[in-house]
């Protein structure tokens, strides 16, 4: 089945990342692939809210590869931005599968960085800018 979301603007967010969650349901490994610029830590940063993490908390894991937050309800979450990973093993070095198979809540950024190291099960989500400045975030499950 094909899924889209249009997210109309920055104030549609809120809306987008609910819509989102529900419709991905248990689903852990989410990998969001786009342009620079096309709003993937915004997107993230917005699922994360939903989820009840403090914004205050979220931030692009540029420098650090992967930043740490807890959910409302405790769980935790991880958020990956593989955009300066030149080589693989780079990511297996952080320990990577320990995250992937943790059972919790992952959202990559950049993750054609490391394409060969996502497991089958993993979600590939494609964000599109439209000609409006709108984004259309798709997927197959």
């Amino acid at each position: 089945m094909n899924y889209q979301i249009v997210i109309a603007g920055l104030e549609d967010l809120d809306r987008a990342a609910r819509e989102f969650l529900k419709a991905i349901g248990k689903t852990t490994l989410v990998a969001f692939y786009a342009p620079m610029g096309a709003g993937k830590t915004t997107f993230t940063t917005a699922v994360c809210k939903a989820l009840g993490v403090n914004e205050d908390a979220i931030s692009s894991p540029t420098f650090a590869i992967v930043n740490e937050y807890r959910s409302g309800a405790g769980e935790p979450i991880y958020h990956f931005d593989f955009y300066r990973i030149e080589r693989p093993e780079e990511a297996l070095d952080i320990g990577l599968y320990d995250y992937l198979d943790s059972g919790a809540l992952c959202l990559m950024e950049w993750p054609e960085n490391i394409e060969g190291l996502l497991p089958e099960e993993t979600l590939r989500v494609h964000i599109a800018v439209n000609p409006d400045g709108s984004r259309t975030l798709g997927w197959e499950d």
